[in-house]
C-alpha cells in the first residue's frame, strides 16, 4: 500500500535540501523513535508536512471521485477511530475517505488523512482485515515515516550532486556514465530499501495497534496471504519500494508467534 510516498511541492523540497546541507549529521537531525526502537534522521519536523498533506488531500477529493457509499465510509471511520484510539494519536484530527477506484490500495498523508479505495473495501473479508490495513497506515504516522523518507530523499539528492562535482574532471565517457546512473543507483541502493523497511515496520506496528483495538492479528494477516495468492507478475524485490506479499506474510507470521498474538 502506497503509504509514505507523499511528495511535497517544490518549495518544500528545496527547504529540505537546504536543511540537508546545513544540518550537521548526528547533531540536531537525529532523534530516537520509541515506536520503532531506533534512531531516525529527520531534517524536517513531521508536523511541518501536515499543511502539505492537507493541500494534497483537498486536491485529491476534487480530482478523484469520493464514494457515496455511506455504509462503507461509516465502516472506515469506525474502524479507523478504533485504531487511532489504540495509537495514542487521537489528539489530532483524522479524516477518512473511500475513493472510487477498483485497485486494491490504501494510503496515508501527513496530517492524518487516510484514503482507502473501493477496491480495497471490497477485497477485505472482514473487519479484522480492514483493521490490518488501517493499522498499517496509522503506523506510518507513528513512525514518522513520511518525514524520514523525505529526509532520505534530500540527502540522496545531495549525494548525487557530490558525485556530479567529483566527476567533472573525469574523462568524458566515465563522467557521462556516472552522471547518468548516480541518481538511479542511489535510489535503488538507498531510498528503495529504506522504503521496504518502512513498510515492514508499519506492518509490525500495525499488528500491535489492531490487537490493542481488539482485533485478531492472525485474521488480519490473512489479507496479505490472500494478496500473495492472487499471483501475477510483480516487480523484482530489489527494485520495489514495497516488499513482496510472500515476504510480508513470512515476517508477520514470525512476529505474531513471537508476540503470542491470536
Amino acid at each position: 500500500m502506497r503509504a509514505a510516498n507523499f511528495r511535497a511541492p517544490r518549495p518544500f523540497r528545496t527547504l529540505a535540501l537546504v536543511s540537508a546541507l546545513v544540518v550537521p549529521a548526528g547533531l540536531t537531525a537525529c532523534s530516537y523513535n520509541e515506536s520503532l526502537g531506533r534512531q531516525q534522521v529527520l531534517l524536517v519536523d513531521p508536523s511541518a508536512l501536515s499543511q502539505q498533506g492537507a493541500q494534497a488531500w483537498s486536491q485529491m477529493k476534487q480530482t478523484s471521485k469520493v464514494s457515496t457509499d455511506a455504509a462503507a465510509n461509516a465502516r472506515l471511520r469506525r474502524i479507523g477511530g478504533q485504531i487511532v484510539g489504540a495509537s495514542g494519536l487521537g489528539g489530532q484530527a483524522w479524516e477518512y475517505a473511500v475513493f472510487e477506484d477498483s485497485s486494491i490500495n490504501a494510503f496515508v498523508l501527513p496530517g492524518g488523512k487516510v484514503g482507502v479505495t473501493s477496491g480495497m473495501m471490497a477485497f477485505v473479508a472482514n473487519d479484522d482485515e480492514l483493521a490490518a490495513v488501517l493499522g498499517h497506515e496509522v503506523a506510518h504516522v507513528m513512525a514518522n515515516h513520511a518525514a524520514e523518507r523525505y529526509s532520505q530523499s534530500a540527502l540522496a539528492q545531495v549525494g548525487a550532486g557530490i558525485v556530479g562535482v567529483a566527476t567533472q574532471n573525469a574523462e568524458g565517457g566515465v563522467a557521462q556514465a556516472l552522471g547518468r546512473y548516480a541518481g538511479p543507483a542511489l535510489q535503488v541502493a538507498v531510498l528503495m530499501p529504506h522504503s521496504r523497511q518502512h513498510e515492514l515496520e508499519a506492518d509490525r506496528i500495525g499488528l500491535d495497534l489492531m490487537v490493542r483495538a481488539g482485533f485478531s492479528a492472525k485474521q488480519g494477516v490473512n489479507l496479505w496471504r490472500r494478496m500473495a495468492a492472487r499471483g501475477g507478475a510483480s516487480t523484482p524485490a530489489i527494485l520495489s519500494t514495497h516488499p513482496s506479499d510472500a515476504a510480508r506474510v513470512q515476517q508477520l507470521d514470525a512476529y505474531i508467534a513471537a508476540r503470542g498474538y491470536s
